[in-house]
C-alpha cells in the first residue's frame, strides 16, 4: 500500500490556484524532501494532506484513507512552521494532554509524554513552561508533540528554520534515528540539510510538481562533484581534463567543480583525482558521487 497518493490534486483560493493537477505516489521509507520557492504550494499541500482544508479537485489517500479520517488517528502527525506552545502550561502537562486526545489514559499519557521528551533530549525540562525555553528547545518540544503515539508519517514544515547549528543537528539526528519506523516528509529551503537527510526530493513551483529526484541515483550518475580547499581553478580544470575518461569539467561557486566522466568505474576516477591532488599539493574538502541537490534541481 502506498503511503501517500495524490491524483490530479488542485486547490484554488478564489482566482488564485495554489496547486495544479499534482500527482504524487510516495512509499514508506527514508525521509522525503518537499522544496520550492515561497508561494510554490508547499504549505497548501501539507494542509491538504493533514485534512485541514479540502481540495478543489482531485484525490488524496494516506495509508489507504482520506485525510482527516478517524482511521488515521495516531498514524499521521504534522508540525506547522508557526506551531506555538501554550505559555500557561508546563511542557509535560501539554504533551500529556495531546496524548490523551489520541486515546491514552492518564497514566499512559504521562508516560508517553516523557517518552517523546526523552527522544528530543528534553526530559529534564518536563516541568518548565515554554517561556523559559530557548527557541531551539521549544522547537524540539513541538517535534516531540508530533511524535506522540509513534506515527507512521510525520510532516515537518521548516523544522530547523531559525535554529542554531547545535539544535539543528539534534533534529537531523532525531529524524535519522526514527526513520526506520517513521517516514518524514520535510519542507525546507535548506538544500544542504535535505541532501544529507532525504532520499527523494519533490520540487514544487507555481503549484505544479516540476521534479521528483532520487538522491540514491547519484551513485549511478556519470558525474563527480569535487570541492577544493584551495587551488588555481584554471590549472585544476586543465589537469583534470588530462585524465582518462574525463569529458568535461565545470567550475561552480565556492571552489566546487562538476566533473563529467564516461568511466564504468567511478572509483578509478576518484583514485586518479587523489593522485593528481597529491602531485600538485592541492587540498580537497569533499568528493561526492553524482551532482549536488542544487545542481540536480536548477542546472
Amino acid at each position: 500500500m502506498s503511503l501517500v497518493t495524490c491524483k490530479g490534486l488542485s486547490k484554488s483560493y478564489g482566482d488564485k490556484q495554489a496547486l495544479k493537477q499534482v500527482d504524487i505516489s510516495l512509499n514508506a521509507g527514508n525521509p522525503i524532501a518537499l522544496v520550492g520557492p515561497n508561494g510554490a504550494g508547499k504549505t497548501t499541500l501539507f494542509s491538504l494532506l493533514c485534512g485541514y482544508i479540502k481540495p478543489t479537485s482531485g484525490e488524496i489517500s494516506l495509508l489507504g484513507h482520506p485525510p482527516g479520517s478517524a482511521a488515521l488517528l495516531g498514524r499521521i502527525a504534522s508540525l506547522p512552521q508557526d506551531a506555538q506552545l501554550d505559555p500557561n502550561l508546563d511542557v509535560l502537562t501539554q504533551l500529556s494532554f495531546f496524548a490523551s486526545l489520541q486515546g491514552f489514559d492518564s497514566k499512559a499519557a504521562n508516560a508517553e509524554a516523557l517518552r517523546v521528551l526523552n527522544l528530543v533530549d528534553l526530559s529534564d525540562s518536563a516541568k518548565q513552561k515554554p517561556k523559559s525555553l530557548s527557541h531551539g528547545m521549544a522547537k524540539r518540544v513541538s517535534i516531540a508533540q508530533a511524535l506522540i503515539g509513534s506515527p507512521e508519517l510525520v510532516l515537518l514544515d521548516e523544522p530547523t528554520a531559525g535554529l542554531d547549528p547545535a539544535n539543528a543537528k539534534k533534529i537531523r539526528e532525531l529524524v535519522k534515528s526514527l526513520s526506520s519506523k517513521t517516514t518524514f516528509i520535510i519542507s525546507s529551503h535548506n538544500l544542504d540539510e535535505l541532501e544529507k537527510l532525504c532520499d527523494q526530493v519533490l520540487y514544487l513551483e507555481q503549484g505544479q510538481l516540476q521534479q521528483s529526484v532520487s538522491m540514491s541515483e547519484a551513485q549511478h550518475e556519470d558525474y563527480l562533484t569535487v570541492t577544493m580547499q584551495r587551488c588555481a581553478p584554471a590549472s585544476l580544470i586543465n589537469a583534470v581534463l588530462g585524465l582518462a575518461d574525463i569529458s568535461a569539467v565545470e567550475e561552480r561557486e565556492n571552489n566546487q567543480f562538476l566533473i563529467k566522466h564516461n568511466s564504468q568505474q567511478a572509483y578509478a576516477i576518484e583514485i586518479a583525482l587523489l593522485q593528481l591532488f597529491k602531485q600538485n599539493n592541492w587540498q580537497y574538502k569533499a568528493i561526492l558521487k553524482g551532482r549536488t541537490l542544487e545542481e540536480k534541481l536548477f542546472s
